[in-house]
């Protein structure tokens, strides 16, 4: 991994407006961020980053969907959810490993998680 993906972040929402919000508050935190409309586009792409926030419900491929399929990969790139549903819903399918955070959340929230993923890899 590069320094430049060290601090890339892809962020997946199917809502353009929330891209665009946390897309900012990554940049102006010093990430270099991609973002995608679906886990899809995401997996047509699949650039090198070192942390990726996903929404959980999307069109076609849920974030939970992409979870699994990059551990089916042995891609082991951190996962941070963030949902409008109960966290219980996603801890249900997964387990306790991943962050996830329940809209809407405090801009800190978001940021700490993904400081803490990035220490621990």
């Amino acid at each position: 991994m590069n320094k430049q993906s060290e601090r890339s972040i892809a962020v997946i929402d199917d809502s353009e407006s929330v891209r665009r919000s946390i897309g900012s508050l990554l940049r102006s935190h010093g990430f270099v961020v991609a973002s995608y409309e679906s886990a899809d586009a995401f997996l047509a792409d699949r650039s090198d980053v070192s942390c990726i926030v996903t929404d959980v419900e999307m069109p076609g491929m849920t974030g939970v969907d992409l979870y699994e399929t990059l551990r089916a990969r042995n891609d082991e790139t951190p996962v941070i959810f963030i949902t409008a549903v109960a966290r219980q819903h996603v801890r249900h399918r997964l387990g306790s490993e991943p962050h996830v955070l329940t809209k809407p959340f405090d801009a800190s929230e978001l940021t700490d998680c993904i400081r803490q993923v990035l220490s621990t890899n």
